[in-house]
């Protein structure tokens, strides 16, 4: 028998990476139902949590006049009880199935979001279809939508970051669009919503034949055209013509807009402008060109702000599509944002804008253009792992009149691009002439030293 105390250990060979497998983005197939639905949906083997995006047309644009936040009060309610069961049978047939329903309203739609496991997909798009078909719309249930609505308002005024872009799009947008105004509503038009505005509302826009519905996830033994006419397929409606929304214009001249908070101790930046969107050539080379600006911790931003000036915990640059036409014309907004203590506002801001001249003079490096791509092109398998990731960006290229194959093709140019093409597209993106600056912050600190920076006039709001 051995005495020796000293433990045996067995090491096993470090496992090796394998060999990479292709990607594409999963390109859909097409049906639409009798009563006119579209009908995209991609088989997705082994994703047992079916996904389901309902794309309604009901902009906000055509909300009627003092009543901002209609949709948003509707797209809530559809959640609230439809014609044969009230709001509490409702949300129990839902969990009873392992089913959720999500639904929001935006400028180019009502998105409504059902995951059900695949194994009770006739069950979820049951309620799915009943909800779009006859919803409730209970007046208690809208009454407390509309209060808890008001609640939401009042925190977001707290908010730096939700005051920011409040105060941003009000500007940047003529007060006639509907840009210029918050998604939900404000507390005065939202006082206004009752069950008759919601109801009119869902009369006058919901409807099959403008509707589009996205599926995604595993359909082995699923016969889906078939199962749709069943559920969706029953909800009937008068025939329509879908939205067209207007162009997306905005006046970028270089100016500061304070949003005065006093005794704050940091202060909110957002820096913008309208620019190119999905539909552009350009699109593909600004992703790259603004990640190498403000996407990661290692873009020059945050390098800048937050690794050598400790400005700010960090800062980032994006680009958001806006509203888009069946023509193919749209705008997206491009912007800087982030937050940093009260006494380096202007400092701040002053090496915001040299980052960008030095960008226009020297532009990227190949080093920058290559840590971007590895990270933009290498996260795409893992970004739409799940069947809820793949049918919302099918959903955004349905709102946005984008081919079923552009994300493959975004996909193919980030990996092909050069660093010149990506220093061209940010150095238009975000040129240090045509940019709003919004600081919510205090003003009688910080208004003096941004003025000497001369980027633009100086306004101060109290609201």
């Amino acid at each position: 028998m051995s005495t020796d105390p000293t433990p045996v250990m067995t090491f096993h060979p470090q496992p090796e990476p394998g060999t990479p497998s292709p990607w594409a983005f999963p390109r859909p197939d097409r049906t639409t139902l009798a009563n006119g639905i579209t009908v995209l949906y991609c088989d997705r083997p082994g994703q047992q949590l079916v996904a389901v995006d309902v794309l309604l047309d009901a902009p906000l644009a055509a909300e009627p006049e003092g009543l901002d936040g209609v949709a948003g009060i509707l797209a809530r309610a559809l959640n609230e009880g439809t014609d044969t069961l009230t709001a509490e049978e409702f949300a129990a047939e839902l969990e009873r199935t392992g089913a959720t329903l999500d639904a929001h309203a935006d400028h180019p739609n009502v998105r409504v979001s059902l995951e059900v496991p695949a194994s009770r997909l006739q069950r979820g798009l049951t309620l799915l279809a009943d909800a779009l078909r006859a919803p409730a719309l209970p007046e208690n249930e809208i009454e407390r939508l509309v209060a808890n609505r008001l609640d939401e308002i009042v925190h977001e005024q707290a908010n730096p970051a939700r005051r920011a872009a409040k105060a941003l799009y009000a500007d940047l947008f003529d007060a006639a669009d509907r840009l210029s105004r918050p998604r939900g509503g404000t507390a005065d038009t939202v006082k206004a919503i009752d069950r008759a505005a919601v109801k009119a509302f869902y009369d006058a826009h919901i409807r099959p034949a403008t509707t589009t519905v996205v599926v995604v996830g595993d359909l082995t033994g699923v016969d889906l055209p078939a199962l749709l006419e069943t559920t969706l397929g029953a909800w009937t409606g008068t025939p329509a013509a879908p939205s067209v929304h207007a162009p997306v214009t905005a006046d970028d001249t270089g100016r500061v807009i304070i949003v005065d908070r006093p005794g704050s101790v940091q202060t909110q930046l957002l820096v913008g402008r309208i620019g190119p969107d999905r539909h552009d050539d350009a699109w593909a080379a600004q992703i790259l060109g603004t990640y190498c600006l403000g996407g990661t911790l290692t873009s020059r931003l945050d390098r800048v702000l937050r690794e050598e000036k400790g400005y700010t915990y960090g800062v980032r640059a994006f680009a958001q599509p806006l509203r888009s036409a069946a023509d193919g014309s749209g705008r997206a907004m491009l912007a800087i944002s982030g937050s940093v203590d009260t006494a380096s506002t202007a400092p701040a801001l002053a090496d915001t804008w040299t980052i960008l001249r030095t960008l226009a003079a020297e532009g990227l490096t190949d080093a920058e253009r290559e840590e971007a791509v590895q990270f933009l092109v290498g996260v795409a398998p893992l970004k739409y792992e799940t069947a809820g990731s793949v049918a919302g960006t099918l959903a955004d290229q349905v709102e946005q009149y984008l081919p079923d194959d552009y994300q493959s093709e975004v996909y193919r140019q980030l990996a092909e691009l050069g660093t010149a093409a990506a220093t061209e597209a940010v150095v238009a993106a975000f040129p240090p002439d045509r940019l709003v600056t919004v600081l919510v912050g205090d003003a009688a600190v910080i208004a003096d030293p941004v003025k000497k920076l001369g980027i633009g006039e100086v306004t101060v709001v109290t609201s």
